[in-house]
């Protein structure tokens, strides 16, 4: 038997050297009691981080919601090619690796950053603060909010538009009073994903926003955090978001019945 042969059946045979935790830890943090999962919740990262979550996440939805409504509108309504790109590159972070996007906002916020010397300037400095964390959760979930959006509005019957404009109605008017309020099953379903998107954002808030505990540490950071020192505490968060996740599925579907 060779070297490398022997190292493999000492690998097999040994759980620790098969996983960083090893499989009868593993087993252990399958199983897990009410108990322990109110012990692991009373971790001193768990408070910090879900207020900041709470916060930093409602926080990128009203963003998205302000500035991506008005702006699906428009792009449910332009059929160009030059309009399909934008709305193209605009759902890119759909696609995009988590370390990608926040290289791309350090790139475009950080010091040194396209738009970094102008804010300096103005005294404001984006990464490391809960303004980066907000920032780097509203790039990744807005384009879910969007396409929902984009979905709800060009499902719009466009005789009830023209009727309303016949009328006089004025295209804000319209637009508050007809689109979206057809509209809204459709933008509460593609508010409820963006927001689950922000809730689990990690690769780019680190990047951007780092990982300081009761600064700019979100619960999934919190989770990667007490790997290190409490697995209790890194599955009990893991199965809160979990629930949470289950239960917005849920109501989605739930709210999408006619």
């Amino acid at each position: 038997m060779t070297e490398r042969q022997k190292l493999r059946v000492s690998r097999s045979c040994d759980p620790h050297l098969a996983s960083p935790v090893g499989l009868d830890g593993m087993s252990y943090q399958i199983v897990m009691l009410p108990s322990e999962l109110l012990g692991g919740l009373a971790n001193p990262l768990v408070g910090p981080a879900v207020r900041l979550t709470l916060f930093t996440t409602t926080a990128s939805l009203a963003l998205v919601i302000a500035g991506g409504t008005p702006l699906a509108w428009v792009l449910a309504r332009r059929r160009t090619r030059a309009w399909r790109v934008l709305e193209t590159a605009l759902e890119l972070p759909v696609v995009l690796p988590p370390a990608v996007a926040g290289v791309a906002l350090l790139l475009a916020f950080g010091r040194r950053g396209l738009l970094g010397p102008a804010l300096a300037a103005a005294g404001v400095g984006l990464p490391f603060t809960r303004a980066a964390v907000i920032l780097a959760e509203s790039f990744v979930a807005a384009p879910f909010y969007l396409q929902a959006a984009v979905a709800a509005f060009r499902r719009l019957d466009p005789d009830l538009v023209l009727v309303a404009r016949t009328l006089g109605a004025s295209w804000p008017r319209v637009f508050f009073t007809l689109a979206i309020p057809l509209s809204r099953a459709g933008l509460v379903g593609g508010a409820a994903m963006s927001w689950a998107r922000a809730l689990g954002e990690f690769g780019a808030t680190l990047m951007f926003a780092g990982n300081m505990e009761g600064r700019t540490q979100t619960l999934p950071l919190a989770i990667y955090a007490a790997l290190e020192s409490d697995l209790r505490a890194a599955q009990s968060l893991s199965i809160v978001l979990v629930a949470v996740a289950f239960a917005l599925l849920v109501g989605i579907r739930a709210g999408a019945r006619p």
